[in-house]
């Protein structure tokens, strides 16, 4: 019998956008884990050497997908540049903002492997509530 994964991962490039005319490709990953059901880790590489992460959570994701979404810190909308989609991700935090372009077709197909790990509304039940009281009382 075949185990299922406990994370999904994709490692792909997205776009750092500097100004209208200019942007650069940024290494990111995004990873979904049973172990924290309802948060999406994206992991960006910078040139400094020191990765920086953001979660937030997958129905965020989901939904950007659609439609405009989000408040504050992070907001996820699709957009079409030429003839492909894409996923436009805006971070917000005391350092700075930034404005980051996906590709959209791969992200969805990566939030359909999620999907599979944990469906839709599975989110608590796949929650080890036992394990994270414990770590929070530690």
């Amino acid at each position: 019998m075949e185990q299922t994964p406990s994370v999904v991962e994709l490692e792909l490039d997205v776009e750092l956008v500097l100004s209208p005319e200019r942007s650069v490709p940024l290494p990111a990953r995004l990873s979904y884990g049973s172990h924290d059901p309802l948060a999406v880790h994206a992991t960006f590489h910078l040139d400094t050497g020191n990765p920086v992460t953001w979660v937030f959570a997958r129905e965020l994701l989901v939904e950007g997908t659609f439609r405009p979404c989000g408040q504050g810190d992070v907001r996820i909308w699709p957009k079409r540049s030429g003839r492909r989609g894409v996923l436009c991700v805006a971070l917000s935090s005391p350092a700075g903002d930034a404005l980051l372009e996906a590709p959209l077709a791969p992200v969805a197909g990566w939030l359909e492997r999620a999907h599979r790990l944990v469906p839709p509304g599975g989110e608590l039940a796949a929650l080890d509530m036992d394990h994270c009281l414990a770590e929070l009382l530690a």
